[in-house]
Order: C-alpha cells, then sequence, then structure tokens
C-alpha cells in the first residue's frame, strides 16, 4: 500500500518551495526604485533619444512600469516624450524588418 508521503516524492514543481513555473528561487527580489525619483538632476526631454532608448524595446514598443522601474508620474512623462520624439521623427515608431 502506498502511503501519503510517497505521492509527492520527488515533485518539486508544487507550492511546498520549488522553484516554480518561472525558474526563479522563489525569494523576494529588491524593488526597483524610480531613477527619475531618486536623482533630480536626471531631466525626461523628448529630445534625449539616448535617455528614451532604455525604455523602448527592439520592437519599438514601450516598456512597461513593472519592468523599467518607474513610478506612475514618470512613467506617464516618459510615455508623453517618447510619443513626442516619435512625432518629430528622433524615434521610430516600429521597427521595420531587414
Amino acid at each position: 500500500m502506498m502511503d501519503k508521503d510517497d505521492v509527492y516524492e520527488g515533485r518539486d514543481d508544487d507550492k511546498r518551495g520549488g522553484k516554480g513555473a518561472r525558474g526563479g528561487s522563489g525569494g523576494f527580489s529588491r524593488r526597483k526604485m524610480c531613477r527619475f525619483c531618486a536623482d533630480d538632476t536626471v531631466l525626461m526631454d523628448y529630445k534625449n533619444v539616448a535617455m528614451l532608448k532604455h525604455f523602448i524595446t527592439e520592437r519599438g514598443k514601450l516598456v512597461p512600469r513593472r519592468i523599467s522601474g518607474n513610478c506612475a508620474l514618470h512613467q506617464r512623462s516618459m510615455a508623453l516624450a517618447v510619443r513626442r520624439a516619435r512625432m518629430i521623427a528622433l524615434v521610430p515608431f516600429t521597427v521595420t524588418g531587414k
């Protein structure tokens, strides 16, 4: 007869401390800080293309807040700066194929 412990032997994918679906360690990571709130000298400007490139993916999409670490206020102003830079052709709307 099988015991209850034999059923779970070798299974690490359940919620008993295994790595889970994402493959991470399961621990907590340090929360990202908004770089514009932390440093007042960094200004968000639509003409600063080098700074805007950090918030745009390879395909030309905006990086979400949870990935970039921006606060809500600065994420909105960053999106506005990217839209303005796109309108005057400093940043492309989309990346064309090869």
